[in-house]
């Protein structure tokens, strides 16, 4: 009879604890460097000190830093077309028609989305400390829309169900199309929400401060929350990865050690 503690699962699980472990290490010394980089990015408010820093520095110029403030439009602000009293800067509009069709090799019914249509708005808008409804000083945003980061919040979704009559289903079993949903959802940067925004600073005028796109080809963020947690989402990532790595090593070293007692535990009986 076959050794059970060879058991070909037991072993695939060894190694495959081992794997993940060796795995989610790797994933946790990339967070690590990620970390160590953002920590190294200077983090300014708009404030008179970040206006002191611009002015004297080498061409009015800070080539990448991070910018925390809160949404003010430098004009009208957008409406919300959805929900009443919600104002923002950038705006996202989409409505999508669900349909499924027939297929006639594997005889299923497969979804589809067509008629999507996207409608986007944005006004100019810049960052301004917490709590100051009249700043001199304000950091201008320029082209968010280029920018990376998931900034935008979700406002209003809804999902208009399809509604079948007889002869709607005859002219679907014709056709081998039906519809299932319309589904309109809306996007938002509203005003008043805090962002941090990570990229190059300059000084125009001596007095007007612009956040842009680098031109050294680092990315240009914006990150829906202040920078305290943004940097706290990213340890709590790097404790995630981790703690994975803690859990899926010790599962590996104790299904090993239990393997390696039973074999020479059955080798002391037998020589007894």
């Amino acid at each position: 009879m076959a050794d059970s503690s060879l058991n070909p699962v037991v072993l695939l699980s060894v190694g495959s604890s081992f794997a993940f472990s060796g795995l989610f290490y790797h994933l946790y010394q990339e967070k690590k460097k990620e970390l160590k980089k953002l920590k190294e990015i200077p983090i300014f408010k708009p404030d008179d000190y970040l206006l002191k820093v611009l002015n004297s520095s080498p061409h009015k110029r800070l080539q990448y830093v991070a910018v925390e403030g809160v949404v003010q439009a430098d004009g009208e602000p957008l409406p919300s077309k959805f929900v009443p009293r919600r104002l923002g800067v950038i705006q996202k509009v989409v409505l999508e028609e669900h349909w499924k069709y027939w297929n006639y090799v594997t005889r299923t019914w497969n979804s589809k989305t067509i008629n999507k249509n996207e409608t986007n708005n944005s006004v100019p808008f810049s960052l301004v400390q917490p709590g100051s409804y009249i700043s001199k000083v304000y950091v201008k945003v320029q082209n968010p829309l280029e920018a990376s980061g998931c900034y935008m919040e979700r406002v209003h979704s809804k999902v208009r169900r399809a509604k079948e009559g007889l002869v709607d289903m005859v002219a679907q079993g014709l056709s081998g199309e039906k519809p299932v949903a319309l589904v309109e959802s809306e996007q938002m940067l509203c005003v008043g929400s805090s962002l941090t925004g990570f990229g190059e600073v300059v000084l125009e005028g001596g007095q007007v401060i612009r956040l842009q796109a680098p031109q050294d080809g680092r990315s240009y963020i914006l990150v829906p929350s202040d920078y305290r947690s943004f940097m706290d989402r990213h340890e709590g990532s790097a404790n995630l990865w981790k703690t994975l790595t803690a859990v899926t090593g010790l599962t590996g070293a104790t299904l090993l050690a239990g393997i390696v007692y039973n074999y020479f535990g059955k080798q002391d009986d037998r020589s007894r």
